[in-house]
């Protein structure tokens, strides 16, 4: 009886946990801030551009852009939840965080990966609309329908979050538990857990399936239907221009897909090796860097409409110091 309302202490006192994060040289500490720091900077410059150019050009003011300035939006969030937390610890001995602010962070960060999955299935689906149904593109993927899917897309995520932290969050963590990465995630927090957590891991691959599945068949679907068509195309200047309008979020999906699909698919067996931190770097660190170089070195559109926008800001100052002189 002595043991067990001990045990009962010791699970109640958990109110923080240790993110071990990367365990390196102070040198090599502020190394790797430096290079985080910028490749968040970076990151959050390069999707905001994408929004600002995609809301005041009017000639991107379609569908596909539509999604793809919630894919900005939504990777922007989505590289916050991990950085800041990464980087104070980074220059910190002290490497805590509380339960609350743990949870709040999977929790978030969940939310965010699960929208993107779904997100990426509704892009795949309007690239499938403009290529095989052109003509009837305009009557399908209208205004309220581009909106609905969107709202379903962060609805989905935010209800499949809230799903699996009713689950992960009522586990039992004995003392003060050292997870060995540099952020929350389900993994570490499933094996920190000192009681079962079977039912929270079937629950959450349960979810995953759902999440990453049902989206990965639309995605292969929609391109299944799209090379079909387009083979089909007679000129090979069709074909090439057919392609190119789908071929940026082709190489998107496969990044994200191929990076995190292991990862969540089964979540407790991942966290046994070491290099699940290094797979998790290139899904929370360099796929979100990576995807609006990719629209923008694959998309003309994109490319007129930011150098607009530079050019705007450069005469614009010089304007002003012509006014000021």
């Amino acid at each position: 009886m002595i043991s067990k309302a001990l045990d009962v202490d010791n699970r109640t006192a958990t109110t923080h946990f240790i993110l071990l994060g990367f365990p390196t040289r102070p040198v090599f500490q502020l190394l790797l801030f430096s290079v985080f720091l910028a490749t968040y900077l970076l990151t959050l410059l390069e999707n905001f551009l994408i929004i600002l150019a995609i809301r005041s050009d009017g000639q991107l003011h379609k569908p596909m852009y539509f999604f793809l300035s919630q894919l900005s939006f939504l990777e922007m969030w989505y590289v916050t939840v991990i950085s800041p937390k990464m980087l104070v610890d980074f220059l910190s001995y002290d490497k805590s965080i509380s339960f609350n602010g743990c949870m709040t962070q999977l929790y978030f960060f969940v939310t965010f990966v699960c929208t993107e999955y779904i997100l990426l299935a509704v892009m795949a689906f309007d690239r499938y609309v403009a290529i095989c149904n052109p003509l009837r593109y305009p009557v399908i993927m209208t205004n309220q329908l581009c909106g609905t899917l969107a709202a379903g897309c962060w609805f989905c995520g935010l209800m499949t979050a809230m799903i699996k932290m009713v689950f992960i969050a009522r586990l039992n963590y004995c003392g003060t538990p050292h997870i060995n990465h540099y952020f929350c995630d389900i993994s570490p927090l499933l094996n920190v857990s000192c009681e079962d957590s079977s039912q929270a891991e079937l629950v959450d691959f349960f979810l995953a399936l759902m999440v990453i599945a049902v989206p990965l068949c639309v995605v292969v679907a929609s391109y299944a239907t799209i090379l079909t068509t387009i083979l089909k195309i007679p000129s090979a200047q069709g074909r090439q221009k057919a392609f190119s309008t789908c071929a940026s979020h082709l190489t998107v999906v496969t990044l994200f897909y191929s990076t995190t699909l292991f990862t969540y698919a089964r979540p407790k067996l991942m966290y046994a090796y070491n290099s699940n931190k290094i797979v998790s770097v290139l899904y929370t660190v360099i796929v979100p860097l990576l995807n609006p170089i990719i629209y923008c070195l694959r998309n003309r559109e994109v490319k007129a409409a930011l150098k607009k926008i530079i050019l705007c800001k450069q005469s614009g100052s010089r304007e002003d110091k012509a006014l000021s002189g």
